[in-house]
C-alpha cells in the first residue's frame, strides 16, 4: 500500500483519501497534466476523452482554500506554471547561448574590441544571440503546446512581432506624438499607435499564446471545415497578433514608463533604499518584460561624458544572486541528475550575464529559490546603494568587473568585489537553508537510494 505521507509530499498533490476501496490523490489544478501524461505512459487504450472531459468539468475545488487569498495564491501559481513549463524547452537553449556569450566577452575582453570586427566573431556571436532575439518564436511555439493552441501559428505571430519593418520603427525613434506618456511611432488604419521592442520578450507571446487557446475552439465553432486550413491560421494571426501589438504591448510600455518615473524619484530619494527594492524586485520586472523601464535610466546615465549608473550596479547585483540561487541548488542536489547539470550550467550563465536559464529552469520551478535569491539580491542591493557603486558600461554580472573600474573611482572596483561576494555568499546561504530542499523534489525522491530495513536480506 502506498504510504500518504510520502504521496503528500509530491509536488502538486494536495491530498490523498481511501472511499470505496479506492485510493484517490487529489492533484487540483494540474490533474490535466497528471493525466495526460499517465495516457502517454498506460496507452490511448485507457483513454476516455468524452469521460475525461465530463469529470473535469464537474470538478469543483470545494476542498481547495475559496478565501481571496487562496484563490490568489492557486492564481500566482499557475500563472509562474504556465511561464516556466512554456520556458523549460528553451531552458538549455539559453544557458548554452549565455555560455557562448560569455566567453565571447572573455575573449573581447583579452584581445581587445577590435575581435568584434572580424567577421568569425560575427558569426559566433550570431549564434549566440539568435536564441534570444527569436525568443518570441521559440517562446511562442513551448507556450502554445503548454496550453493547446496550436504551435506553429503562435510561433509565427512571435515572428511577426519581431519582423524587421517592426524592429526597423522601434530603431528609428521617430515619434509622431505621445499618448499617456508614449511615444507614438506607427499608425494602424489610420490610427496612431506605439509599437514596443519586442525582441528577448517572453510574457507578450505566453499571452498569445493564451488568447490563441480560447480563440481556435471558437473559430472552430463557426467555421465550415472546408475553410479550416487556411481561413482558421488567418483569422487567428490576425487577431491575436493585433492585440498583442496594438494593446498588449502598449499596456506593458505604459506600466514601463510610470515604473521609470517611480524608480528615478527613488533614485533621487535614497540610494540604499534604492538598492533594496530595486535588487529585491527587478528579476521580477523581468518575468513580465517590466525590465526595460530601467534601461533607459541606464541608457541616459551612461550617455553623458563620463557617465556611470548605481542603477546598473544593483542590476548587476540581481544577476549574481539568481546564479548563486542555481548554484546553492546545484551543491544541495543528489539525486536529479538532470536538474543537478541545469543547475550548474544556469548559475554559470548567470555570473556571465544571462539570468534566463537559471530563472526559468531553476528558481521559478522551485518557487521559494527564486524569492530567497532575490532576498540576497536585496541585501547586495542596499550595500551597493550605500557603497555607492557605480557602473561605467553595460556588461553586469561578475564577468562584467572591467564596468567597474575607473581611474576617477579608485575604490570603485574594490567595492564591486565587496558587493558581489556578500551578494552571492546571502543569496546562497538563505537559499541552501531556506530555499530548496530535495526531499519535495518527486524526482529525486524517486531516483534516491532505498534504505534498507532491518531484516531485509536483499542484496
Amino acid at each position: 500500500m502506498p504510504n500518504d505521507d510520502e504521496v503528500r509530499e509530491i509536488p502538486g498533490v494536495i491530498d490523498v483519501a481511501r472511499a470505496g476501496g479506492q485510493y484517490q490523490v487529489v492533484i487540483g489544478q494540474t490533474v490535466g497534466d497528471v493525466y495526460d501524461e499517465a495516457i502517454k505512459q498506460l496507452g490511448p487504450g485507457y483513454a476516455n476523452a468524452e469521460g475525461t472531459a465530463q469529470a473535469i468539468a464537474d470538478t469543483t475545488d470545494e476542498d481547495l482554500d475559496q478565501s481571496l487569498w487562496g484563490k490568489t495564491k492557486r492564481g500566482a501559481s499557475a500563472l509562474i506554471g504556465t511561464i516556466t513549463g512554456s520556458m523549460m524547452p528553451v531552458v538549455g537553449l539559453l544557458a548554452a547561448s549565455g555560455m557562448l556569450k560569455g566567453i565571447l566577452t572573455l575573449i573581447v575582453m583579452i584581445w581587445g574590441n577590435d575581435v568584434t570586427k572580424s567577421q568569425t566573431y560575427l558569426l559566433i556571436n550570431a549564434m549566440g544571440d539568435a536564441t534570444f532575439y527569436f525568443l518570441p518564436v521559440l517562446v511562442g511555439f513551448t507556450a502554445a503546446q503548454k496550453l493547446g493552441a496550436n504551435p506553429a501559428i503562435v510561433a509565427v505571430i512571435g515572428a511577426f512581432l519581431i519582423y524587421p519593418s517592426l524592429t526597423d520603427i522601434v530603431a528609428s525613434g521617430k515619434f509622431t506624438g505621445t499618448i499617456l506618456g508614449m511615444g507614438i511611432n506607427s499608425n494602424f488604419a489610420g490610427i496612431p499607435v506605439h509599437i514596443p521592442q519586442y525582441t528577448y520578450s517572453i510574457f507578450p507571446m505566453i499571452f498569445a499564446a493564451w488568447m490563441a487557446s480560447k480563440i481556435e475552439p471558437w473559430i472552430k465553432k463557426w467555421m465550415p471545415v472546408m475553410l479550416r486550413m487556411i481561413f482558421s491560421p488567418l483569422v487567428e494571426i490576425f487577431l491575436v497578433g493585433l492585440t498583442v501589438l496594438l494593446i498588449v504591448g502598449p499596456v506593458i510600455t505604459l506600466i514601463s514608463t510610470g515604473l521609470s518615473n517611480a524608480l528615478q524619484a527613488l533614485l533621487n530619494l535614497s540610494l540604499p533604499l534604492s538598492g533594496l527594492v530595486i535588487g529585491g524586485l527587478y528579476q521580477v520586472l523581468v518575468i513580465f518584460g517590466l525590465h526595460w523601464a530601467v534601461v533607459p535610466i541606464i541608457a541616459q546615465q551612461l550617455s553623458v561624458a563620463g557617465g556611470h549608473s548605481v542603477l546598473n550596479g544593483i542590476v548587476s547585483v540581481t544577476m549574481i544572486a539568481q546564479g548563486a540561487g542555481a548554484l546553492a541548488v546545484w551543491v544541495k542536489t543528489r539525486n536529479n541528475a538532470n536538474l543537478k547539470g541545469l543547475s550548474i550550467s544556469a548559475a554559470i550563465s548567470a555570473f556571465v550575464g544571462i539570468t534566463e536559464p537559471a530563472m526559468y529552469g531553476v528558481n521559478l520551478k522551485y518557487g521559494r529559490v527564486f524569492i530567497t535569491s532575490s532576498i540576497g539580491a536585496a541585501i547586495g542591493g542596499l550595500l551597493n546603494g550605500l557603497l555607492g557603486v557605480d557602473m561605467y558600461g553595460f556588461t553586469g554580472s561578475l564577468i562584467g568587473f572591467p564596468s567597474f573600474a575607473s581611474a576617477s573611482n579608485p575604490n570603485n572596483l574594490l567595492y564591486f568585489w565587496i558587493v558581489s561576494i556578500v551578494t552571492l555568499v546571502a543569496a546562497f546561504t538563505i537559499t541552501y537553508f531556506f530555499g530548496y530542499n530535495e526531499a519535495n523534489d518527486g524526482v529525486a525522491k524517486a531516483n534516491a537510494p532505498k534504505k534498507r530495513h532491518l531484516g531485509d536480506k536483499s542484496n
